[in-house]
């Protein structure tokens, strides 16, 4: 089994890899997606390791609330003051790429639903 602390978010976490960090405290980073999706693209992990969202137990709840005020927070730093979009990748059916929970903070364009 792999090292769930070495994925390339752990190495953004432990600084081994540079990022474009746009906030942090002791228990969120968030910094702009390499691939962005949208013209505004910002990451928000927590510093503790959990793989994916359905891992995260009931002992995580003030964490879990931390990722989306951090979100909020993020949002508002980088002027989405019209919305944004809010996601997060669950498995391999949901699209998840990186086993490390991450939220997506999409915005600086319309978000139409369904994507496309």
């Amino acid at each position: 089994m792999n090292d769930p602390n070495d994925t390339i978010f752990g190495k953004i976490i432990r600084k081994e890899i540079d990022a474009d960090i746009v906030y942090e405290d002791n228990l969120a980073l968030a910094f702009r997606d390499v691939n962005p999706q949208a013209p505004v693209h910002i990451l928000v992990i927590p510093k503790q390791t959990i793989a994916k969202l359905s891992d995260a137990e009931s002992q995580d709840h003030a964490l879990m609330g931390h990722l989306l005020l951090t979100a909020k927070r993020v949002a508002e730093q980088v002027g989405l003051t019209n919305g944004y979009r809010l996601v997060i990748n669950t498995g391999d059916d949901g699209g998840q790429t990186v086993d490390h929970l991450h939220l997506h903070v999409l915005g600086g364009r319309s978000m139409a639903w369904p994507p496309g």
